[in-house]
């Protein structure tokens, strides 16, 4: 961030262009009621049918432990191996690309013939065109390619990870980024520079924003839509782009900010009390 920064509405738009992208991508899941197995480790009801009230907190453990690991392992190779970030990110990227893509390309081509080979072709060619835009052009080719990818990677956790587990991972997540912005490995690459991340970032003229937070955002926005509907969901939007202005008046006062905590309590707050009262 730079000293003359100063909070504006327009800061607010590639975050909504992600979230809009999210949402298109939603809308293919929900229109072709395409199946989406779950992500979560632990499943929330027991093979009798009863509600294992401890699933979504361990579930929620595992998604931070990851964060938490993955976040260590980029700021240890930050300061001893850049070279291999490059080959890390672009694993990472190439296995985000060709799964986001796998899974909307099955449902858009459900019912054409061959659509097996089709889909595999269409995601590795999404795939190749992705990483060249990240890594041979960037500039606002890498970070259009990180809203959509942002958008799309957290609609399709929207659709996978269960409600209770998705509230509770996005609870202990906001907690978690607290902590680790001001004492933990996220904060000390803030201060190296989210630019050295390429991938795992955009910028939007003086602003740098990490690609997690964009996927946090869209599974909130995707976990209400999925469960509750278009309003609450509608209303959950509202409350992430509120909580992200809250959160650039911060980083004008304080230079460096957590992006989830605002967004997240807004955001599932307006959600949730909006399905209550309709």
């Amino acid at each position: 961030m730079t000293e003359k920064f100063t909070a504006q509405v327009i800061y607010l738009f590639p975050i909504l262009v992600s979230l809009l992208f999210g949402l298109t991508c939603a809308s293919v899941i929900l229109k072709t009621a395409v199946t989406i197995p779950s992500v979560t480790p632990v499943p929330e009801t027991n093979p009798s049918g009863d509600t294992n009230v401890s699933a979504p907190f361990l579930n929620a453990a595992y998604f931070v432990v990851l964060v938490a690991v993955g976040a260590s392992i980029l700021y240890v190779l930050l300061r001893r191996s850049r070279k291999s970030i490059t080959y890390l990110i672009g694993f990472a990227l190439s296995t985000a690309f060709l799964l986001v893509s796998i899974v909307y390309f099955s449902a858009i081509l459900a019912s054409v013939p061959y659509a097996d080979l089709i889909v595999l072709a269409l995601s590795v060619v999404v795939t190749v065109l992705g990483d060249l835009a990240v890594f041979k052009f960037g500039g606002n080719a890498c970070n259009i390619v990180v809203l959509c990818l942002g958008g799309a990677l957290g609609m399709f956790f929207g659709s996978a990870i269960p409600l209770y587990s998705a509230i509770i991972i996005l609870a202990f997540l906001a907690i978690y980024d607290v902590f680790t912005v001001y004492y933990g490995p996220v904060g000390k690459i803030l201060n190296a520079g989210l630019d050295q991340l390429r991938g795992l970032s955009f910028s939007f003229r003086d602003v740098q924003m990490g690609l997690g937070d964009l996927v946090f955002y869209s599974l909130l926005s995707g976990s209400v839509l999925f469960n509750f509907g278009i309003i609450p969901c509608f209303v959950s939007l509202v409350g992430i782009l509120a909580g992200s202005f809250l959160t650039f008046l911060m980083l004008e006062r304080k230079g460096t900010f957590p992006g989830l905590p605002f967004p997240i309590i807004l955001g599932l707050a307006g959600g949730l009390v909006t399905s209550l009262v309709i």
